[in-house]
């Protein structure tokens, strides 16, 4: 491992450094060898955790080093002892200052992240390191205990009570070994994350919660999650030692609202009746002993015996101090408005005053509150509700912890309360269950009762606390800190260190767009006034369904909040939107409960594995678990949209409670002291959101992904200045979506050929990964290589489409003013048809399903002579381009034939062929594109007008029952020989002649002309016949957008021959119901030779029926060139069977 030097001190680290990793490395030693505070911004992939670990413990050694470099020169008395090395060149951190330092003051480091999750993957960090401090990780006891009595209790304040009772009675086993267990040399040595400690504490039957606290005495580096270290409670529980350490809080974005949030509270009229409900419980019990025993005296004995050191008195005081608390919180009256009541912070001593709770009372209370949670939590076999009264308890620690000396008291108490606003306001909740728990029946539980809140609304509280305790460095890092000037005013102590480093991924990894229109020309916004305007979900949902094809695998989209996401799937739900994107990704949607997360996120994982599919989405809102926390690398995330800006709520309560707060802040201006305004916390919110949303993708140097902002307010100057450094380079704002589209493509496609395929891990490596992957690990959360094969082909192949691009405005877009290429890419979803022409029953298929209305860059007549060529080659008579020259003439209008569905209307259009008799051969010829139903009248009138029929027979206007009864027949009966051909096709003769070359052999049966044997078999009009039936059959069963979807997927597989691409798509629409899986197996027509066994047998595990793979797999290329010399009527039979 490269040894690297910075600022004098020697870090150990894994490779070669990047020289963003340098920088990073050099502004973490700054801070700790100067004593200062620290800001650090990161981009995640650019191995911020390894740094922040190796600089840290590379510095604590050094610091340990100049240590022994001082004791030795007082031992040589001013001789050097390595005369190549002086020992002035050890540095000056051993004095720190003027004060001697000795081995006891080496500073701890106290290293804080926001969940464990996201700890353990700090730790595997560090055991990549080659440094191996003595290390302890803090965690609960829902996390650590192994005691399966504790365990089984479903409260977590009863599990605490429990086992302070089993520790205090020495009658846990697994804590009795505690203090043997901690000086175990392997346990004080070894890297053990919290999942280590609870497998070491059940092998070696020790306690793993109190074998972490013994572990902590003696620790170099000390990890917990950060609202250990900002939870006073907390703090002081786990007795966490501040003096001298260096507090390092990664994931640092969530600080400040974990710093408002641990110093706040909210006090619901349910808490305060459950508190009550248990207090009067004990109160009944203990006076019906009373009423039991010969005396007082033998009560109290008795109560002492059964844990409860408390006699009744003081019970029923406590019951008081809850009933008057109650009281005077509902005995507000609240405005007509139900804003509430808002208060100085100082007011919550006046309200706890009137229940006889101050700061000489607030000892007893809390002491006799916890001593009747821990009796009645450890009474066995009965429950009983202690929460509430172990949440009272919890807030008077918390209100009356934080007063200031007594000497200071009176000139302190306004200043220490000014971050701190008190305000009562409605139950909202559900009081029904409030009423069940009823037991005083007081006037104050017959209405609805108010909430009292307690709210900080300065993060700079927290953190000035820990200044106070002393501590050497507080260094707050993350990959998305931006703004950071903001973030430091928020925090409201100095930091003279900060940097905003680079990303470590070159320009052809990352794709930032802001699109402004949706494909429909709809300006995109989630503005209040705009976020449910139909139109603006629907452009917003157009958007989506084209991005969703565009990028590969992964797509995440992010919404401002829960309302707005729910209100808008409903919408697409509604209109199409969603089955459009649930076709091309499958979608997921973040649930608001944790419980169902898991399985929802690890159903989008499965769909971004497997092979078969085009990936999924992913639909999450910002500041959700989704955006948070969880890493979606590689393919689990190759875009991301955000689908506005995430603003608070602007009449909540404590938002509008903040923003005044700010705005009185910045009024007074306090010297030294730097606040932001309220609308400028306003804004900075959803920008914070807004880059720790787009922060999911691009985890590491060789990731690449997109960032789709879809808002028009994205192209604000303010807005852009927002986002983290390494994005803003890349911004680029689009006037057109078609051209979005268009670089999209690129992008996608130059990454896939230029970046390695991801090797392929468990997924369940990626689920909580926090963003601290190092540099040179690669993906921690990646794709299968068989992925590239599937919806990279999608990406591929788009530039085929993108000429389209090019398209001159259609007339009703001239009139209505939408942008050409908006509409266009509409058009590129809904249409997506090849270039090539027509020249077999696939081909004749595309032309079925196209649209009217495209136009092309060529001439009109050009355009119109083409398409009448591929109809031409489409159908199963030759093709004259001379005697073909009226009809492009009179198609100009785009009138294609087989678009006409009524004769009479059919018969208008044919009028120019019945002039010249050279034309009537083409009439006849038209015999074949007419409907089943209007074979007879039209031979007829073709006898009528030119003297000669089209050869009409009785069973060409079968029905579509009676022609599957008919197939089915044929195919049953045995098979002759085949016969050659009677006759060659005379092209001099029988060229455009009409109906009877269309009749082979003479013998009156509509069948194929059959060249030469090695000729492939043209399409018979029996065959185009039945596909017409199996098409109609088809857009009846599944709907008319479901029928576009698959005609898409059958055109991609006649271009790019992808059959695994074709055949998901077309089995996930053709078995919804079972009744449609019979058209599945009609659909082997449509299926290439080499594919076909293969098809077979798909359907064969789907019917459970072994004919069809026989039939398919019997089908090979030798045999093409026998089917070729079938006769007409054999011809029927085998495609008859395929149809049954």
């Amino acid at each position: 491992m490269p040894l690297i030097k910075l600022r004098g001190v020697t870090v150990d680290f894994p490779f070669t450094p990047y020289p963003c990793q340098e920088d990073y490395m050099s502004k973490v030693i700054e801070c700790l060898q100067n004593k200062v505070n620290g800001v650090l911004e990161s981009p995640t992939g650019t191995g911020k955790t390894l740094c922040l670990l190796c600089s840290a413990l590379g510095w604590r050694e050094h610091f340990k080093d100049t240590i022994s470099a001082r004791k030795i020169a007082e031992r040589m008395g001013g001789a050097e002892l390595f005369p190549d090395r002086p020992m002035s060149s050890w540095g000056t951190a051993a004095t720190d200052g003027d004060t001697p330092t000795y081995y006891t003051d080496i500073p701890k480091i106290i290293y804080a992240s926001r969940t464990h999750s996201q700890l353990t993957q700090v730790i595997s960090e560090l055991k990549n390191t080659s440094y191996r401090p003595k290390m302890c990780v803090l965690g609960s006891r829902e996390q650590l205990c192994i005691n399966q009595e504790v365990m089984r209790q479903e409260s977590s304040h009863v599990k605490v009570h429990m086992c302070r009772a089993k520790v205090s009675s020495r009658s846990c086993v697994f804590y009795n070994s505690v203090d043997e267990k901690s000086t175990d040399k392997e346990i004080m040595n070894s890297i053990l994350d919290v999942e280590d400690l609870v497998k070491t504490g059940k092998k070696q039957r020790v306690c793993p919660y109190y074998l972490s606290h013994a572990l902590k005495q003696h620790a170099d580096v000390i990890f917990m999650p950060y609202n250990y270290l900002l939870d006073p409670k907390s703090r002081r529980a786990h007795n966490i030692e501040l003096k001298g350490a260096v507090v390092i809080f990664d994931e640092a974005h969530n600080v400040e609202k974990m710093c408002e949030e641990s110093t706040s509270f909210d006090l619901t009229p349910y808490d305060l009746i459950s508190a009550i409900e248990a207090v009067d419980r004990l109160l009944q019990e203990q006076a019906s002993d009373i009423s039991k025993a010969d005396s007082a005296e033998d009560f109290n004995v008795e109560s002492l015996n059964s844990g409860l050191k408390l006699d009744i008195t003081t019970i029923a005081k406590i019951k008081q101090v809850l009933m008057d608390l109650e009281s005077s919180i509902n005995g507000f009256e609240m405005p007509a408005n139900s804003q509430g009541i808002t208060k100085p912070g100082s007011f919550i001593y006046e309200l706890f005053q009137t229940a006889h709770v101050n700061s000489d009372t607030k000892t007893a209370v809390v002491e006799a509150m916890e001593q009747i949670t821990g009796y009645l939590a450890g009474r066995p076999g009965v429950f009983l509700n202690t929460s509430g009264l172990q949440k009272v308890a919890d807030i008077i620690q918390l209100v009356f912890g934080a007063e200031p000396p007594e000497g200071s008291k009176k000139s302190q108490m306004g200043n220490s309360m000014k971050e701190f606003k008190v305000h009562i306001h409605p139950d909202t909740s559900n009081f029904k269950k409030k009423q069940v728990t009823d037991v005083w029946a007081s006037s104050s539980t017959k209405k609805q009762g108010n909430v009292l809140s307690y709210w900080c609304f300065s993060p700079g509280f927290s953190m000035q606390e820990l200044l106070r305790q002393g501590v050497r460095s507080i260094i707050l890092t993350s990959g998305t800190l931006s703004p950071l000037s903001s973030f430091t005013c928020e925090m409201q102590i100095p930091f003279p260190v900060s940097l905003e480093n680079p990303h470590v991924i070159q320009r052809d990894q990352i794709f930032v767009s802001i699109i402004e229109k949706g494909p429909d020309g709809v300006q995109l916004s989630t503005a209040f006034d705009r976020r449910f305007v139909p139109e603006n979900m629907s452009s917003m949902g157009n958007t989506l369904v084209n991005l969703a094809r565009v990028v590969p695998h992964g797509l995440l989209v992010f919404f401002p909040s829960y309302p707005v996401m729910d209100k808008t799937l409903e919408f697409w739900r509604a209109n199409g939107h969603a089955d459009r994107i649930e076709h091309v990704k499958p979608m997921f949607v973040e649930p608001r409960s944790k419980g169902t997360f898991t399985e929802v996120i690890d159903g989008y994982y499965d769909k971004v594995n497997d092979p078969n599919s085009s990936g999924g989405s992913f639909f999450a809102v910002c500041r959700g678990k989704a955006s948070e926390g969880l890493d979606f690398a590689d393919t689990y995330g190759r875009g991301v949209a955000i689908t506005g800006l995430p603003f608070p709520p602007r009449m909540d309560p404590r938002v509008v409670l903040k923003m005044q707060y700010l705005d009185e802040m910045c009024k007074n201006k306090i010297s030294g002291v730097k606040y932001l305004s309220g609308q400028e916390w306003y804004r900075q919110q959803a920008s914070r959101a807004v880059n720790q949303a787009i922060g999911r993708v691009i985890r590491h140097r060789e990731d690449y992904g997109a960032i789709f902002l879809c808002d028009h307010r994205f192209t604000g100057t303010e807005a852009r200045n927002q986002l983290p450094s390494w994005v803003r380079p890349y911004v680029k704002i689009y006037d057109g979506f078609g051209t979005m589209v268009r670089d999209a493509a690129h992008f996608f496609r130059t990454a896939q050929k230029t970046r390695p395929v991801p090797v392929r891990k468990e997924k369940e490596a990626c689920k909580n990964q926090a963003d601290t992957g190092p540099l040179n690990t690669g993906s921690s959360c990646p794709s299968k290589s068989v992925w590239l094969s599937d919806t990279s082909q999608k990406a591929k192949t788009l530039d085929s489409h993108i000429p389209s691009l090019k398209w001159r405005k259609l007339e009703s877009e001239e009139h209505s003013g939408r942008d050409g290429a908006a509409r266009l890419c509409i058009q590129y979803e809904m249409e997506m048809t090849s270039k090539r022409k027509p020249v077999s029953l696939l081909d004749a298929l595309d032309d079925t399903t196209n649209k009217g209305g495209r136009e092309d860059t060529m001439a009109g007549e050009e355009r119109h002579k083409m398409r009448c060529n591929a109809e031409c080659r489409s159908s199963c008579f030759p093709y004259n381009e001379s005697a073909w020259g009226c009809i492009w003439k009179w198609s100009k209008r785009g009138q294609l034939i087989v678009q006409a569905s009524r004769l009479s209307t059919l018969s208008n259009v044919t009028e120019p062929l019945i002039q010249d008799h050279n034309t009537h051969c083409l009439l006849r010829g038209l015999y074949q594109f007419i409907r089943p139903h209007h074979k007879k009248e039209f031979d007829e009138r073709c006898l009528e007008l030119t003297g000669e029929g089209c050869g009409y027979k009785q069973e060409h206007s079968l029905s579509r029952e009676e022609r599957e009864a008919l197939g089915q027949n044929t195919a049953k009966s045995e098979m002759s020989p085949v016969n050659p051909p009677s006759e060659q096709l005379n092209s001099s003769q029988q060229l455009n002649q009409g109906g009877s070359h269309l009749v082979n052999g003479g013998d009156g049966k509509i069948g194929v002309n059959v060249r030469s044997e090695v000729q492939k078999p043209q399409t018979s009009i029996k065959e185009g016949l039945s596909c017409s039936s199996l098409l109609s059959d088809i857009k009846q069963a599944i709907g008319a957008e479901k029928t576009r979807q698959m005609f898409l997927a059958l055109q991609a597989y006649k271009t790019s021959n992808n059959y695994e691409q074709m055949v998901s798509t077309v089995v996930s629409l053709l078995t919804e119901r079972d009744e449609d899986i019979a058209l599945l197996e009609r659909l082997s027509v449509l299926i290439r030779p080499q594919h076909r066994k293969q098809f077979g047998e798909l359907l064969k595990s789907l019917t459970g029926n072994d004919s069809v793979v026989n039939q398919n797999s019997d089908m090979g290329s030798s045999q093409l060139n026998q089917a070729s010399q079938l006769s007409a009527g054999k011809t029927q039979s085998k495609i008859s069977s395929f149809f049954s």
